[in-house]
């Protein structure tokens, strides 16, 4: 009872990180709506991101994953926080083909990440994850959900094609 007042819930983006510049895109803005993902996901503490090209991006893939190829988005949690890697190639080409702007495309990226963060997994757990996304990314104002597209870009792989492939996962 008369201990010491508990701590508030820290939520700090500490850094965003443009290794590689992406037109159309503000740090500033990039980590305003970083701080209000990471509190909707409920991540605590420190979040760093990191924006690069797919070269750099392989690489952590192969060391943190041993997959041999870039990827959209990669998580790296922590215990008080943790880290995200952004593909800036993939959001280009991703904002392109979505039709909507690059900025958005990061945003909808950096949100993907810190539900990782916060422990979901979309490729276990029954669509928990992608139902909340949904949720978060209209709550957010923001298009087309990562992992709805994904599912879909998967259904229109194997409609046209006869031969099975198996899918790019994109975490």
């Amino acid at each position: 009872m008369g201990g010491q007042p508990a701590l508030p819930f820290v939520f700090a983006t500490s850094v965003i990180i443009f290794e590689k510049a992406v037109e159309g895109s503000s740090p500033l803005g990039l980590a305003r709506f970083a701080r209000e993902a990471q509190k909707l996901a409920g991540v605590p503490g420190e979040v760093d991101i990191l924006v690069a090209g797919n070269r750099r991006i392989q690489k952590l893939n192969l060391k943190f994953r041993r997959k041999d190829r870039p990827t959209d988005v990669l998580s790296f949690p922590h215990d008080r926080g943790g880290d995200i890697a952004i593909s800036a190639d993939f959001a280009v080409e991703n904002a392109r083909r979505f039709d909507h702007e690059v900025a958005s495309e990061l945003k909808i990226l950096i949100l993907h990440g810190m539900l990782h963060l916060a422990g979901y997994d979309h490729e276990g757990d029954g669509g928990r994850m992608e139902k909340l996304e949904n949720k978060l990314r209209a709550q957010l104002k923001l298009p087309g959900a990562l992992i709805e597209r994904t599912v879909q870009r998967g259904r229109a792989t194997a409609k046209s094609s006869s031969k099975p492939r198996g899918g790019r996962r994109t975490r």
